[in-house]
């Protein structure tokens, strides 16, 4: 089984362009009104030609209009959602991309409500893109019900093998980093974005022994 690695908040075509070249399999694009890493609709549309074919993009939204929804679905050519707030099975069943569904913590009965939708699983208090870890290892009992999880929350090169550990010989469908790989402007970092990569593309894998 691949883990699949999503490198959240790109802010900038050459930072799709890394993400892509390193082996990523999704790329976020934050559309949340106020946050830090809200793109327009120019930039996002820019950035998404500069993945097309390479990496999936997924548009991360919280609590959006349908109109408003509508309008950067017009603009941006995403190829996945991911909704960051208080929407509802019924929110996301009327959408008609597939959707990331990101909820506090290893919430069981809050995954419940969501079946057959992939569940991002971020800090319990709500830290959801502030770089704040939490015990990942909770997210077994998720794993262990079926559903399809994205580890986030606190991430980055140095503890993300760590959290894949705790999980035993469950694995999650996905891995989420943000803040882990980046500098002081947002903009991601090649050495750090190479080495989660690394990270995560060699977890489970078992050295072959070369006999005397």
């Amino acid at each position: 089984m691949t883990i699949r690695i999503k490198i959240c908040g790109i802010v900038h075509p050459e930072d799709a362009e890394l993400a892509a070249a390193n082996g990523a399999d999704l790329i976020g694009l934050n559309f949340v009104p106020g946050s830090s890493r809200q793109l327009d609709l120019g930039l996002a549309a820019e950035i998404v030609e500069q993945a097309a074919g390479r990496v999936e993009t997924v548009g991360v939204f919280q609590n959006v209009l349908p109109e408003d929804l509508e309008r950067v679905l017009r603009r941006v050519d995403l190829d996945r959602l991911q909704f960051h707030g208080s929407e509802s099975e019924a929110d996301v069943e009327a959408v008609d991309l597939p959707v990331i569904k990101a909820i506090a913590g290893a919430n069981l009965e809050a995954a419940d409500e969501f079946p057959g939708t992939i569940v991002l699983l971020d800090h319990p208090d709500g830290g959801g893109g502030a770089g704040k870890t939490w015990d990942w290892a909770e997210s077994a009992e998720l794993i262990e019900s079926g559903h399809d999880v994205i580890l986030a929350g606190g991430l980055d090169p140095e503890n993300v093998g760590s959290a894949l550990e705790s999980l035993g010989d469950l694995m999650p469908w996905g891995v989420d980093v943000a803040t882990g790989v980046e500098d002081d402007a947002r903009r991601k970092d090649p050495d750090k974005t190479r080495r989660f990569i690394e990270v995560v593309r060699g977890f489970g894998i078992v050295p072959l022994e070369v006999p005397d």
